[in-house]
């Protein structure tokens, strides 16, 4: 087999040890072979670069096993050319399988160019994308502890949650507080609501009527204390956030153009896919790599089931959120693409579909930087207008009706 890189490392790296194998290739001569351990420190890290520099290694690559290849990462980006491959695609041969046997085939493998690389992204897109992940996860966390609270109050027979549509509103900060101090009445607290909420006084009334208890008063102001919390630190998160996204405030702006398509979603897709495309290649790839395309399975002339792969979560969640918002907005193609899709395939397919064809529409944008072209709801019907119109003069027949038509002028 051909050799496409004279001398190249392969790392098995683990939380505290990291096997290198550097094989070097030379004309004429037999495969050298050289391998060292070293600890996962900064200092033992920055002894391996420098090793691999003393030996004149041009290219390394490792497994994407975990968090543990990223500080490797961090410590040889710039010095090599590293290659960060998705370890389903190097198992190693069956047989004896030790951490030296890793870095070996991992080595050989990279050096007849039979690793493909993953994507990786620069560092400032790193660290929004830190940042964005994290988001998710605090905006999870208040989530889930708002329905413990909402469930505490159930516990307590406070039927607050029936009558307010936003427990956690204004309003319903005030009665959490009231009911906290257990000194107003339930009529007094009812008094509390504000704006239209005021409407449904009496039936607030009788929603604070409950047994709250003093052990019930301890969880509540627990919980309210871990809600403030995590509030404090999403707003200050936000703050960091919008910093973060200033040198990429021109493709924030184009993506936010697209129906469904908000401020986080946004900030989502340049932190996921970044702003350079032409590592994808083509818009496919990158709806492959996302995991929001239709999978290829075929055997023996049967086709077997073609569902998504696991892809990008973090980005495909954030599609699939944006595609539900673009079915709400009227008068877009998007819409009238979410409810054709539903009609034969059901909402969770419908919803996989147009958040495909919202990558295609941000990928086109960011790559040649141009604004959305929204195509009309209209759009799909000229397409085939002969199938449409008869289509309808069916239905109209099946319901007892004779049609004729005629062109317009």
């Amino acid at each position: 087999m051909e050799t496409i890189r004279q001398r190249g490392c392969g790392l098995d790296v683990h939380q505290a040890s990291v096997v290198a194998c550097l094989l070097i290739h030379q004309v004429g001569r037999k495969v050298k072979k050289l391998i060292r351990t070293f600890g996962t420190t900064t200092r033992d890290l920055l002894a391996l670069r420098d090793w691999l520099q003393s030996e004149g290694c041009t290219h390394v690559a490792m497994e994407s096993t975990g968090v543990y290849w990223k500080p490797v990462y961090a410590l040889l980006e710039g010095a090599f050319e590293i290659v960060v491959a998705n370890a389903r695609h190097i198992k190693n041969v069956p047989g004896r399988k030790t951490d030296v046997k890793d870095a070996e085939w991992i080595a050989d493998l990279l050096c007849h160019g039979l690793l493909r690389s993953s994507f990786v992204p620069p560092k400032p897109i790193r660290e929004l994308r830190d940042l964005l992940r994290y988001r998710r996860k605090l905006v999870e966390s208040r989530g889930a502890e708002r329905n413990r609270l909402l469930k505490l109050l159930e516990t307590a027979n406070i039927k607050l949650s029936s009558v307010a549509t936003d427990v956690f509103g204004a309003s319903g900060q005030l009665m959490l507080d009231a009911l906290l101090e257990g000194v107003q009445t339930p009529q007094q607290m009812a008094e509390l609501a504000k704006g239209r909420l005021r409407e449904k006084i009496p039936q607030l009334q009788l929603a604070l009527e409950g047994r709250l208890e003093e052990h019930h008063r301890f969880l509540l102001r627990l919980q309210r204390r871990r809600l403030q919390q995590v509030e404090a630190d999403l707003a200050e998160l936000e703050k960091h956030l919008t910093d973060k996204l200033q040198p990429y405030a021109s493709q924030h702006t184009l993506l936010m153009e697209i129906p469904g398509v908000d401020r986080i979603v946004a900030a989502t897709l340049i932190a996921e896919l970044g702003i350079d495309m032409s590592v994808f290649g083509s818009a496919p790839r990158a709806a492959c790599w996302t995991g929001i395309c239709p999978g290829n399975d075929q055997s023996a002339g049967k086709r077997r089931s073609g569902r998504i792969s696991q892809g990008n979560v973090h980005l495909k969640t954030a599609l699939v959120e944006a595609a539900s918002a673009a079915a709400r907005a009227k008068g877009t193609y998007l819409r009238e693409k979410f409810f054709r899709l539903k009609a034969r395939r059901g909402y969770k397919r419908a919803a996989v579909g147009v958040a495909h064809k919202i990558l295609i529409a941000a990928y086109h944008m960011l790559d040649k930087q141009v604004s959305y072209n929204d195509l009309g709801d209209a759009y799909l019907d000229k397409l085939s207008t002969k199938n449409l119109s008869r289509s309808l003069v069916q239905r109209l027949e099946r319901l007892g009706f004779h049609v004729t038509l005629t062109a317009a002028a």
